[in-house]
C-alpha cells in the first residue's frame, strides 16, 4: 500500500489551523488520563483492602502494603495535580488567596481517605440491607457496579471541593464509562445512599442528596434548562433530594429550586418539576402527574409495598 502521507499531512496541518480550538499546543502539559486511573484504581484498593487485588492480602501485610500505594499515589497526584493547577491557571484556593502548593493538596486529600472509608461503609451497609438479592457485603463491594461508581464519587468530591480542577471529572467518567451511572464531582450525597442497579442514573453537579436516600436505574436528577449556557455557572441547578427519600425506575425531577420533601416516594417514570412537601407519594395518574398527601398515603400502602 502506497500511503499518501505528505498529503494527509498537509490537509491535518491545514485543519489544526482552521480549527484551533480543538488543538492543545504550547501549552503546558493536561493530567494525563491514563494515570489519573491507575491513581483511582490504587485508591480503591486503600479503601476496599483485599478486594481490588489479584493476590491474597494478609492482615500482617496490610500497613506496609497500604504505606506503600499512599506514598506511590501522593506522588503521581502531586504532580498531576500541578499539571491541573497550571493549566487552569486555579493556584488561587478557597478563595482565601494564599497559594495552596499541589503536595499540600494531596496531603489534605489522603488524609480524608479514613473518613471516606467511614461514609462508603453506611453506602455499603444501605445496599445490603436494601437488597434481599444480596447474599454477603463482600458480593456488593466485588460485583455491585453502583460501589465503584460511588467510591469513586466520593474520592473525586473531595478533590472537586478544594478546588482541584480537571482531574475529578477525570475520574468520575472512568467510573461512568465502566458502571454506567453518571455522577457528577460537585454533588452532594449523604451517607446510606444506594442505588439499585445503577445504570443510567444521572446527577448534577449542584444536586444535594440527603441521608438514606434509594435511587433506581434510570434515575434523572438534572437542570431544567441549558441554554444559558456558561451563563448558568456556579448557579443551582440540580434538585434537593431530602432524608429518607426513595426515587423508582427512569423518573426524572429538574430544576434547581425543586426539592423532594423528606419521606417521600417518587414513583417510576414521573417527570417532575416542582417540589413536593414531605411525605408524598407521586405517581404518574394516566399520564397526569399526582401527588398524594400523607394520609392517602398511609390508605395506599394496606394495598402496595412502598
Amino acid at each position: 500500500m502506497q500511503f499518501p502521507v505528505t498529503e494527509l499531512t498537509s490537509a491535518l496541518l491545514a485543519s489544526y489551523g482552521k480549527h484551533g480550538g480543538i488543538n492543545h499546543l504550547e501549552g503546558v502539559n493536561l493530567p494525563s488520563k491514563a494515570t489519573v486511573v491507575e491513581i483511582t484504581t490504587d485508591l480503591l484498593q486503600v479503601v476496599f483492602p483485599g478486594f481490588f487485588t489479584e493476590r491474597r492480602l494478609r492482615s500482617e501485610e496490610l500497613k506496609a502494603e497500604t504505606a506503600f500505594l499512599l506514598d506511590s499515589i501522593a506522588d503521581r497526584l502531586a504532580d498531576e495535580i500541578d499539571k491541573a493547577l497550571r493549566c487552569f491557571a486555579c493556584s488561587e484556593a478557597n478563595g482565601s488567596g494564599a497559594r495552596v502548593s499541589p503536595d499540600q493538596l494531596t496531603i489534605d486529600f489522603l488524609t480524608r481517605l479514613p473518613e471516606i472509608r467511614a461514609l462508603l461503609q453506611t453506602d455499603v451497609d444501605a445496599a445490603f440491607n436494601g437488597d434481599p438479592a444480596a447474599r454477603t457485603r463482600e458480593e456488593i463491594i466485588v460485583a455491585y457496579p453502583f460501589v465503584e461508581a460511588i467510591a469513586v464519587h466520593r474520592m473525586s468530591h473531595e478533590l472537586y471541593r478544594v478546588g482541584v480542577p480537571l482531574i475529578p471529572r477525570i475520574m468520575s467518567e472512568w467510573a461512568h464509562a465502566r458502571t454506567g451511572m453518571d455522577i457528577h464531582p460537585g454533588a452532594k450525597i449523604g451517607t446510606h445512599f444506594f442505588v439499585d442497579h445503577c445504570t443510567g442514573t444521572v446527577i448534577g453537579e449542584t444536586c444535594e442528596i440527603g441521608n438514606n436516600v434509594k435511587l433506581y436505574q434510570g434515575v434523572g436528577l438534572v437542570a431544567r434548562s441549558l441554554s444559558a449556557g456558561q451563563g448558568l455557572r456556579g448557579q443551582k441547578r440540580h434538585p434537593t433530594v431530602q432524608d429518607r427519600v426513595t426515587i423508582y425506575a427512569n423518573a426524572t425531577i429538574v430544576g434547581g429550586d425543586t426539592v423532594i420533601g423528606a419521606g417521600s416516594t417518587v414513583g417510576a417514570n414521573v417527570f417532575l418539576m416542582h417540589s413536593v412537601p414531605p411525605d408524598s407519594l407521586v405517581l404518574m395518574d394516566d399520564v397526569r402527574l399526582k401527588v398524594v398527601t400523607k394520609k392517602e398515603r398511609s390508605i395506599a400502602q394496606n394495598d402496595w409495598q412502598i
